[in-house]
């Protein structure tokens, strides 16, 4: 199996940060704040590693289409879809969850955070799934544009 280099690279960095923010909830349960700031930390740069490889990959190669059976294209689509909408969200939730516990707002760190990492938890196993639909169950299609790769035009 020929599977590509920069997909891979970066689905695995968003494994890496769904596995970390794990970590961190355990340490945080466990009372172990600075581990706990050090591995969250560690998730949000897995996460915009993967971010940066993601859109340098668009921008400079394109996305790739389903290259699965017709009769999946919808399915596949409509999987997709929800994947970018829990990974939009889970960045903004992302983003706020990291700041208020920068700024030490606790109080409404500590009810963002279980929200966000399940989020997140939900966009890695999405992601992975793509990925999988994309490379390992199915041959890639063409490698096109984020528009055309998504609707198919």
């Amino acid at each position: 199996m020929d599977l590509p280099l920069l997909p891979t690279i970066s689905t695995f960095f968003i494994v890496l940060s769904a596995v970390l923010v794990a970590i961190g909830w355990t340490l945080i349960k466990q009372k172990k704040i600075e581990a706990h700031k050090k591995t969250m930390f560690a998730a949000a740069i897995s996460a915009i590693l993967f971010f940066i490889i993601y859109v340098s990959r668009t921008v400079f190669v394109g996305n790739t289409a389903f290259g699965g059976p017709e009769e999946y294209k919808i399915y596949y689509t409509i999987f997709l879809v929800f994947h970018i909408f829990l990974a939009t969200t889970g960045a903004v939730f992302g983003i706020s969850t990291l700041l208020t516990g920068y700024k030490n707002n606790l109080k409404i760190h500590r009810k963002l955070g279980p929200i966000t990492s399940i989020i997140w938890f939900f966009t890695a196993i999405t992601g992975v799934a793509v990925y999988s639909l994309l490379y390992v169950i199915y041959q890639g299609g063409e490698t096109t544009s984020v528009i055309k790769a998504i609707l198919g035009f």
